[in-house]
């Protein structure tokens, strides 16, 4: 099974600590590196954060920064290891706009992009930058469509319900082909139905083993029902706990494919310690 690592890059978090943080993770072997997505945070919220029993969410600063520009500067400090977010909140996004930042980012890096991608739970993010918090499942598959014309076509237009795209033409375009893979976030079986009809990954978070293995049941039997094989559609998940090595083994018994553990950056050498003890339990 693969070990990715998610950063929580913040105000705290200093470029030259993120440098050696990530030639650290590459070095070590690990397989790719997360990043977040928050624009804005908020002291006073009414929304629930779906991860954290009290229903808020901590661990990020004051907050996080934009994740392909976090992820641009750590593939201009890498070489090999792959780039992923988790995740993009790409209906409070404009899809071109993301589309554009994906492909050159996957130029740049040398086709190493994972694009994990959610609806978003903070409606006041939503307010704070002007974009309905209504129909997000809907303007999520819209995006999705757009940015796949946007990477796959050459001269291209969209019509939808919620999106419209006169003809344009975009480049440079991804270097994976047919382009970056698509992982999808959530638990519940909308999720599901989106990684089976529009994605290549599915992103569960803090969801134990025994509930994952259903969890893949059911996303394995909607593929069935739309003629997807099962390995068309990776399985990757993000603990809420500690690296542990029987909770690794039972997700991979039960077909997950990739467990992503936080790795928090304060200091190198504290950091360098924590990814020795998550490769050894990773990797043997």
């Amino acid at each position: 099974m693969e070990a990715g690592v998610f950063l929580a890059l913040n105000e705290t978090t200093q470029p030259d600590l993120i440098t050696q943080a990530a030639r650290a993770i590459e070095e070590r072997g690990f397989h790719a590196i997360w990043v977040p997505e928050h624009v804005v945070l908020f002291e006073d919220y009414e929304s629930k954060y779906p991860y954290s029993a009290d229903g808020r969410i901590g661990g990020y600063g004051k907050g996080m920064m934009e994740p392909f520009t976090a992820l641009t500067y750590l593939a201009a400090h890498t070489s090999t290891v792959r780039l992923g977010t988790a995740i993009c909140l790409i209906t409070q996004r404009n899809p071109v706009y993301t589309a554009k930042q994906v492909a050159d980012l996957d130029f740049l890096s040398g086709g190493r992009v994972n694009l994990g991608i959610g609806l978003g739970w903070l409606q006041e993010e939503f307010k704070a930058l002007g974009v309905p918090f209504e129909k997000r499942g809907k303007r999520a598959n819209e995006h999705i469509e757009v940015m796949k014309a946007l990477w796959c076509e050459e001269t291209l237009s969209y019509q939808g319900e919620l999106y419209e795209l006169p003809d344009c033409v975009m480049y440079p375009k991804p270097v994976q082909a047919p382009h970056p893979p698509i992982f999808v976030g959530g638990e519940g079986d909308h999720s599901l139905r989106r990684a089976a009809d529009l994605c290549q990954g599915w992103l569960g978070a803090s969801v134990e083993p025994e509930a994952m293995a259903e969890r893949i049941t059911t996303l394995h039997g909607m593929l069935s029902d739309r003629g997807r094989a099962k390995d068309e559609v990776k399985i990757y998940t993000l603990p809420n706990q500690r690296p542990d090595a029987d909770r690794c083994r039972r997700l991979e018994d039960v077909g997950v494919e990739q467990v992503i553990h936080m790795v928090r950056l304060r200091e190198i050498g504290e950091t360098q310690a924590a990814l020795d003890k998550y490769a050894r339990m990773a990797f043997g």
